[in-house]
């Protein structure tokens, strides 16, 4: 078994590096498109000063301490630890964050829906 180990490791090696190479971001980003528009949602996320408050990956000069790192949001079960994280209430939260939680810090951005919609493209790319 232990002579096994060295042949297995080049062949395992090269496959990794195969898999790791089919994923780029250009395919992530195709993903989310049919909820919004990836690129429209961080032009957006920058334009509102979302990183004032947040850490948010791929925004420049996101490192706001405010609000809850936005890191993994796309992998993240729930929404102000309250409602599941879907699209749909994540349009919902984005539109109206005080119907939601009542007095919690997220102020209300004056997001359309078309606009939350494209933030939450973009914040679904965060795996």
């Amino acid at each position: 078994m232990r002579n096994l180990i060295p042949l297995l490791a080049a062949p395992l090696a090269v496959a990794s590096t195969l898999l790791l190479g089919a994923c780029d971001q250009s395919g992530e980003a195709a993903r989310f498109d049919d909820i919004g528009d990836v690129s429209a949602g961080a032009a957006l996320i920058q334009a509102n000063g979302c990183g004032s408050c947040h850490t948010i990956p791929g925004i420049d000069g996101a490192e706001g301490l405010v609000g809850p790192p936005l890191t993994h949001m796309g992998r993240r079960i729930f929404i102000a630890g309250l409602l599941r994280n879907t699209p749909d209430n994540m349009v919902a939260w984005l539109r109206d964050p005080q119907r939601v939680v009542p007095g919690n810090a997220m102020p209300d951005m004056g997001l359309s829906d078309s606009q939350a919609k494209n933030v939450t493209a973009y914040l679904y790319t965060l795996r």
